[in-house]
C-alpha cells in the first residue's frame, strides 16, 4: 500500500477503501473519461474504486494478480514466433510476461502510471524483458499505427461500458491488428456482446485455484477482494482457493477474431 491513508485502508472491502476525495489522483484525462460529469463515489460505483485502486494501491493489485492465474490453455493458445504484439489494458504484466517468450516486439499499452511503473520493474528483471515497450494509451486511443501487429489482445481488461474499451476499443483494436492477425480478449464477460461482433469462444477444462503466496495472504486479500468468501477461506486453511469457492468465474476462457486477409 502507498501513501499516508494506507494503514487505514488495510483490510476494508474494495468497495470501502476510497472515498469521492480520491478522485483527485485521476489525471485530467482519466477524470473525463471515469468520471466525467466531475462527481463520482466508489463506495457505490465499484468499476470506479478498480480505477482508483490502481492508482493508489498498485502493489495491492498486483498480489491479487499474481494470484489469479490464466489457466495453462489460455497461454498456450497464443501464437507461437510473432513479429509483433499488442496488448491493450497490460497493468501490472500478468500477461506480458507471457507474452515476451511469444513475440519478438510487443507494445504493452496501460493506462494508469502506477501500473505501468510496476511493469517495468518487472520487465527489467525479466528474461526477454527487453522485448517489450511499455507505454500510455486507452482501448478507444492506442499510440500504434494501422495494421502494426500479428496478434491484439487484453487480459481481463476489456469490458462492453465506452471507458474500458465497448464499441470504440474493439474497433481500435481491429485498426492495430494486421489482416490475417488476431484479435483475442482473455477472461471476457459478455461473451454475447462480443459474439455478435464475430468473435468466436473457446474455453479450456479443468479445476483451477487461485493461489496465493500463503493462507494469511489469501484471508488478508479475501477481505478486500471476495468478502463473501472470506470466511470460508479462513476455515479452510490453505493458500490455494477454488475459484467456485470465490463465486467468480476462472480465467480458462478467451474470444478471438481473425481478420480477414
Amino acid at each position: 500500500m502507498t501513501g499516508p491513508e494506507a494503514p487505514a485502508r488495510a483490510g476494508r472491502e474494495l468497495r470501502s477503501r476510497y472515498t469521492p476525495a480520491d478522485l483527485s489522483v485521476f489525471t485530467r484525462e482519466e477524470a473525463s473519461r471515469f468520471v466525467p460529469r466531475g462527481d463520482g463515489d466508489p463506495q457505490t460505483d465499484i468499476a470506479l474504486a478498480w480505477e482508483l485502486l490502481y492508482r493508489l494501491e498498485p502493489e495491492l493489485y498486483d498480489q491479487l494478480a499474481r494470484a489469479e492465474r490464466l489457466h495453462p490453455g489460455v497461454v498456450e493458445w497464443l501464437p507461437r514466433d510473432a513479429d509483433r504484439i499488442a496488448e491493450v489494458g497490460a497493468g501490472t504484466g500478468r500477461l506480458t510476461l507471457e507474452l515476451i517468450k511469444r513475440g519478438q516486439q510487443v507494445v504493452a499499452v496501460e493506462p494508469a502510471a502506477p501500473l505501468r511503473q510496476v511493469l517495468r520493474r518487472k520487465l527489467a528483471a525479466a528474461d526477454r524483458g527487453d522485448r517489450a515497450q511499455v507505454t500510455h494509451g486507452f482501448f478507444d486511443r492506442l499510440p500504434l499505427p494501422e495494421h502494426y501487429a500479428d496478434l491484439v489482445v487484453a487480459c481481463s481488461a476489456f469490458t462492453p461500458a465506452p471507458e474500458h474499451g465497448g464499441e470504440a476499443g474493439l474497433a481500435e483494436m481491429e485498426r492495430v491488428c494486421r489482416p490475417g492477425g488476431r484479435v483475442a480478449i482473455i477472461w471476457p464477460n459478455h461473451i454475447d456482446w462480443l459474439a455478435a461482433r464475430g468473435y468466436q469462444y473457446v474455453s479450456f477444462p479443468g479445476p483451477m485455484s487461485v493461489e496465493f503466496g500463503s493462507h494469511q495472504e489469501a484471508v488478508e486479500l479475501a477481505r478486500i477482494f471476495y468478502p463473501k468468501a472470506a470466511e470460508e477461506i479462513r476455515r479452510r486453511g490453505r493458500r490455494t482457493v477454488p475459484f467456485e469457492v470465490l463465486g467468480i468465474n476462472p480465467p480458462r476462457d478467451l474470444a478471438f477474431k481473425v481478420l480477414a486477409p
